[in-house]
């Protein structure tokens, strides 16, 4: 027999095993399945889960997970993401070429491996004077949080190149910017970076590993202020011997309690994070660097955020420290030769983001999140409310 389009036969399947012992009030009809479920199904899937070391928690306690949100890789990387083809506001000795143009000249594509591949031109002789050709994209998603676990077999170094991975929002510098992995010429230790509007800053002696460099303010709307800064202690972390280690994983967490960011070489990425299922932030250790809310609102202060990917050359930063860098000649020198920027290359395997889902109720800003728990115990009672209609 069916009852509303279920077996009964799987309806008992499923109500059996836990016993009317376990059912208290079964069998003289005062039975409250609201009640009871809880403990029956709830219960024994969180502790389930549990076990895994999936689960984090807030601070006021509520449980979470760290779900799949988008994922970037293979054929279809470029499919969500648009091409910057304008000046490049650092001033760099730059062209940032369209969508169509870095196809055709070779500066992106996928290998057949389904590594992507974004790289600044490294066949063309140049004049003296002339820019060199390279790649801007910006995610069309726009993200107010999340976790974003970007894992590449080698970022962009060399003599007047300046690469970058970050994000950032509208009306910069009040939408804020996050700069995750950042660097210039041979460095050997990542930068991590933020810009934001008036309000916001670092804090001194915060649960990092890194160590600041600059300003604490982070307010870009001063003059001349470079941003908020903390250089990663790992020589492994950028350049030459990140690549030479098989590359690695950057991971950026931003949510309400605050923005952290971890770096692991290839043999050191945590097992969670080549799983992909379910990262555990909780259990990486101390990050690189963080932004504390302490000093800075991360929900406020950062919003509505582009993903990006850029490689230029000279410029702002890479231009005006080149005479101290130990480089050969000049910045505008080293730009003519394409043989200079054979490692002016991303190349990744993928960028994943995750967002949270509440599995033991609701925080402020969470309305609409139906969690695992609450799943469980509807589909469970509409199961027991069949049986005794039937």
């Amino acid at each position: 027999m069916y009852c509303a389009g279920l077996p009964l036969s799987l309806v008992l399947m499923v109500l059996l095993p836990v016993g009317t012992a376990a059912l208290p009030g079964l069998s003289d009809g005062t039975f409250d399945w609201r009640s009871s479920l809880p403990s029956l199904w709830g219960k024994r899937s969180a502790e389930k889960r549990s076990s895994t070391g999936a689960y984090e928690s807030e601070a006021n306690g509520t449980e979470f997970l760290w779900i799949t949100q988008d994922v970037y890789e293979g054929p279809s990387f470029f499919d969500r993401w648009t091409f910057f083809d304008q000046g490049d506001p650092t001033h760099g000795a730059v062209n940032f070429t369209d969508e169509q143009t870095a196809f055709a000249n070779g500066l992106v594509y996928v290998t057949a491996e389904n590594v992507v591949v974004m790289k600044g031109d490294n066949t063309t002789w140049l004049p003296a004077g002339a820019v060199r050709e390279s790649v801007r994209i910006s995610s069309i998603t726009q993200y107010n949080g999340g976790l974003f676990i970007l894992d590449l077999n080698r970022a962009p170094w060399g003599c007047g190149v300046w690469p970058a991975f970050w994000t950032c929002g509208p009306n910069w510098p009040y939408g804020g910017e996050i700069d995750v992995l950042e660097g210039v010429h041979d460095n050997e230790h990542n930068q991590v970076t933020w810009h934001t509007g008036p309000g916001c800053s670092l804090t001194a002696g915060d649960n990092f590993t890194g160590t600041v460099v600059g300003e604490l303010d982070c307010d870009g709307t001063i003059s001349g202020n470079p941003g908020c800064g903390i250089t990663e202690w790992s020589s492994a972390s950028y350049g030459p011997y990140f690549d030479s280690q098989g590359g690695g994983v950057f991971a950026m967490k931003w949510d309400d309690e605050g923005i952290a960011v971890w770096n692991f070489y290839r043999a050191a990425i945590p097992q969670d994070i080549t799983d992909g299922q379910s990262p555990n932030p909780s259990g990486w250790g101390q990050p690189a660097a963080q932004l504390a809310p302490s000093g800075c609102n991360p929900l406020t202060m950062f919003s509505n955020h582009s993903i990006i990917f850029d490689i230029t050359f000279c410029g702002d930063w890479a231009g005006n420290s080149y005479s101290t860098s130990g480089c050969p000649g000049t910045c505008a020198e080293r730009v003519q030769d394409p043989s200079n920027f054979v490692n002016a290359s991303w190349e990744i395997n993928s960028l994943k983001v995750y967002k949270k889902q509440w599995v033991a109720g609701k925080v402020s800003g969470a309305e609409g999140v139906l969690d695992i728990r609450t799943m469980t115990l509807l589909l469970s009672g509409m199961l027991v409310g069949l049986i005794g209609v039937w």
